[in-house]
C-alpha cells in the first residue's frame, strides 16, 4: 500500500477535508497515474451530498481524471511510463457478461466498479480523483492525445463521453435536428460534439442569459424555454433532444418537440421520479430512453475525435480548498462551464 495525498468529505453534510488515503500496491497490470487534474461532476455532489442513497464514508469523490503515468506493472503492454492518460467513471467490470463482450461496459450485467464510491476487487472502498494519485487496471486508463491540454481533457472522461455516447447511438449528423437542454457541464460539450458531428444544434435553456456562448460553442440557434411560446413554435422540431438537467422538467412538453420516431434522452439524473403520459409518446411515435457513459473503447474514439475536432471542456481551474464553494457553485449553475482541480494545489 501507498499513502497518498486526497480531498475527502466525512458525512453528507460534512465539508472537504485534506488528507491521507492508501492506494493498493501495483499487481503486474496495475498503472499507477499521477493526477493533474480531476474535474468535479454533478454526480460527484449528488454522491457527496447522499442525494442517490446511502454513501460509505469517508468519500474522495472524482471521475474525471487526467494525469501521467508513473509506474507500471510488470504484465503492462497499453501504458508506458510518461504517457498522458485518463480515468473515467469506472475502473473494472466483470469483462465476461454479453455487454462487457461487446465493449459496454458501462452495462455490466454484475455491475461495473466505480472509480469511488464501489467496492474495488481487493474489496476495499474506491476512492476517486479528488488525490494526487490513482492505481488502475491498465484496460480502464485511456489514452489523452496529444493536442488536448490535460486540464480541458479531464472533464472528457465523464461529460464529453455521457454526450457523445448517445449523439453517436441516436445518429446525429448532418441532416439531423438536435436540441441539447441545458447549457452547463454536460450541454456544453454536447454542443460542441453535435455541431462536429454535422447536426443541426439547438439550445434548451431556461433562459436566454447564456445566448451568446451557446452560439459561440456551435450552436444554430438558442431558445428560452421560460417563454411559452417556445414549446409551440418549436412543437415536433427535433429528431433527437438530450436532456441534461438533473432536475424534474415537464417532461411531455418536452416530448412534444420532438417530430415523428424522435428520442428524448435522459442524461441528466434527477433524485425524484420522473412521469411521462403515454398520449406524449403515442401519436408521433416517439420514445424516452436514458443513456450512461460509454464504454472504454466508445470513450476513446471520444477523446481521440476531441483531438481530431480541437474540442475541450470550457474550464475553470480551483484548488483543493474551493471544492466545498465550487460544490454550491455547481449547484447553483454559477460554473462556466466545469470545475476542474489543480492536484498541485494538494502540496
Amino acid at each position: 500500500m501507498r499513502s497518498v495525498t486526497a480531498y475527502a468529505t466525512p458525512s453528507a453534510k460534512a465539508p472537504f477535508e485534506k488528507t491521507t488515503i492508501e492506494r493498493r500496491d501495483l499487481g503486474p497490470r496495475d498503472v499507477l497515474i499521477k493526477i493533474a487534474f480531476a474535474g468535479i461532476c454533478h454526480s460527484d455532489i449528488h454522491t457527496a451530498r447522499e442525494e442517490w442513497g446511502q454513501v460509505n464514508f469517508p468519500l474522495v469523490p472524482g471521475h474525471e481524471i487526467a494525469g501521467t503515468v508513473e509506474e507500471i506493472g510488470s504484465a503492462v503492454d497499453k501504458h508506458q511510463v510518461g504517457d498522458r492518460v485518463g480515468v473515467g467513471c469506472m475502473v473494472d467490470s466483470c469483462r465476461k457478461c454479453v455487454n462487457c463482450l461487446a465493449g459496454e461496459e458501462q452495462y455490466c450485467l454484475e455491475g461495473n466498479v466505480g472509480t469511488y464510491g464501489a467496492i474495488g476487487r481487493d474489496g476495499q472502498p474506491t476512492q476517486g480523483g479528488y488525490s494526487t494519485h490513482i492505481v488502475v487496471d491498465q484496460d480502464f486508463v485511456l489514452s489523452i492525445p496529444e493536442g488536448v491540454s490535460l486540464d480541458v481533457a479531464a472533464p472528457l472522461l465523464c461529460a464529453g463521453v455521457t454526450l457523445y455516447s448517445p449523439l453517436k447511438h441516436w445518429g446525429a449528423g448532418p441532416g439531423k435536428k438536435v436540441a441539447i437542454v441545458g447549457l452547463g457541464g454536460l450541454g456544453h460539450m454536447g454542443v460542441k460534439i453535435a455541431h462536429a458531428l454535422g447536426a443541426e444544434v439547438t439550445v434548451l435553456s431556461q433562459t436566454l442569459s447564456k445566448k451568446d456562448d451557446g452560439l459561440k460553442l456551435g450552436a444554430d440557434h438558442f431558445y428560452a424555454t421560460s417563454d411559452p411560446a417556445t414549446f409551440k413554435d418549436l412543437a415536433g422540431s427535433f429528431d433527437l433532444i438530450i436532456n441534461t438537467v438533473s432536475a424534474n422538467l415537464p417532461m411531455a412538453d418536452y416530448l412534444s418537440l420532438l417530430g415523428l420516431n424522435g428520442t428524448l434522452v435522459n442524461v441528466g439524473a434527477p433524485a425524484e421520479p420522473q412521469s411521462v403520459p403515454a398520449f406524449a409518446l403515442i401519436p408521433m411515435r416517439r420514445s424516452w430512453a436514458g443513456s450512461m457513459i460509454g464504454g472504454i473503447a466508445q470513450t476513446q474514439e471520444m477523446l481521440d475525435f476531441c483531438a481530431e475536432h480541437h474540442l475541450g471542456s470550457e474550464i475553470e481551474v480551483i484548488s483543493g480548498e474551493q471544492i466545498d464553494e465550487a460544490y454550491d457553485r455547481v449547484v447553483d449553475s454559477d460554473v462556466r462551464y466545469r470545475f476542474v482541480i489543480d492536484t498541485a494545489t494538494f502540496a
